[in-house]
């Protein structure tokens, strides 16, 4: 990862983002039954071109240096059949890439050998159980279990900074200890923890409540130990249980987070090092953005309110002064989020509220989360 643009020693989050996630194509051989993307076999119509998308990739210089990171993500990458023209263009541009391909026969070991003379370092793989019936229960394909751990091991061994990928759902949640046991055997550098949003045919799946939410966080900083990042997605209230655990405050976890710690340890032994858990205040729309297949652009992936299409006009542009997504980095929320304490590191999923609420603004429900002490006010709203 590259250092980021700062501003009297603080990330410059208002200028430009830590991520930029395009998501190249929609087509993908498998059908998750979580997608946020819905993706289906074929390429959708208004795809971006080529062209478009080594544009799309220039204009991403205006944001100065250092460039954010762009993950090329679907679908399935390895559909796309101009990828390692991409991937080149990228790297032409100084931009560092990395790559969420979909386990297929695809992903064989001459695709991997030519990312990675391409100029891919960093390559992640969904694995969201730590057996076959229930990581195949999600993905729908009978052996890819199997297919999934033997495709991590060929990413370690052609040199890729190894991400997995994992959403969280009552069905697995008893799990997370072995699937942090596979991530550590794997040799993958970071785990990445999704907790659902109902998008896409997420719509159909079940939620943790709030509470075992809170557990799950106070699980995922214990892994954190076990020498592996640790970073979730749609969960930034996972920062706050991070910062208030580095500071050595009490807290209290149910019976779940007893059960999942427990077994950790009875897995990997005594933590073996100081946490690496991810502490950065970003959030949708905040050192992040996502741009569709088509070149709509969104504060993120699960958050389905376009600010703007890449095709006419820039990106930087966008990013800087779309109404929504300044709202989101002034933290100008509503409810518990809009009187937390902890509204700048986590604020809260603005993708959730929106599911929820309608209002991206709104407060996260699945955080558990009292705040101790209202905050002053960031202000009325942009969008408005």
């Amino acid at each position: 990862m590259v250092e980021r643009h700062v501003t009297g020693g603080r990330l410059d989050l208002e200028r430009r983002p830590i991520l930029v996630f395009w998501e190249i194509t929609r087509a993908c051989l498998l059908a998750c039954r979580h997608c946020r993307a819905s993706a289906i076999a074929e390429p959708l119509p208004g795809e971006l071109s080529t062209e478009e998308g080594e544009r799309l990739l220039e204009s991403l210089t205006g944001f100065g240096r250092p460039y954010p990171i762009v993950v090329l993500t679907g679908g399935d990458v390895l559909m796309r059949p101009d990828l390692l023209r991409l991937v080149g263009k990228a790297r032409e541009l100084g931009l560092h890439t990395a790559v969420s391909p979909s386990v297929t026969p695809r992903l064989d070991p001459a695709a991997l050998a030519a990312l990675r003379r391409a100029g891919v370092k960093v390559a992640s793989l969904s694995l969201d159980g730590a057996c076959p019936e229930t990581h195949e229960g999600l993905r729908g394909v009978e052996g890819h279990f199997e297919q999934t751990l033997a495709a991590l091991r060929l990413l370690h061994d052609h040199g890729f900074t190894v991400q997995v990928n994992t959403v969280v759902r009552p069905e697995n949640v008893a799990e997370l200890p072995d699937i942090a046991a596979i991530v550590d055997e794997v040799g993958a550098s970071i785990w990445e923890v999704f907790f659902l949003v109902r998008v896409g045919r997420g719509t159909e799946l079940a939620e943790l409540s709030p509470e075992q939410n809170e557990d799950v966080c106070h699980f995922l900083f214990d892994a954190s130990r076990y020498g592996f990042i640790v970073r979730t997605v749609e969960a930034p209230f996972f920062r706050r249980v991070v910062a208030r655990r580095k500071e050595g405050r009490p807290f209290e976890a149910g019976p779940l987070y007893g059960r999942l710690s427990k077994r950790l340890r009875r897995l990997l032994g005594e933590p073996r090092n100081e946490p690496r858990a991810h502490t950065k205040g970003t959030r949708d729309g905040k050192g992040i953005v996502f741009v569709a297949h088509n070149g709509d652009v969104y504060p993120a992936g699960f958050l389905p309110i376009t600010v703007g299409n890449v095709c006419e006009q820039n990106l930087v542009d966008l990013y800087r002064e779309s109404p929504l997504m300044c709202d989101i980095r002034a933290a100008r929320f509503d409810g518990r989020c809009g009187e937390c304490e902890y509204a700048e590191l986590c604020g809260g999923s603005r993708a959730r509220a929106y599911a929820a609420s309608g209002d991206p603004l709104g407060e996260d429900p699945a955080c558990a989360y009292r705040p101790s002490s209202r905050r002053r006010p960031a202000g009325s709203r942009a969008s408005i």
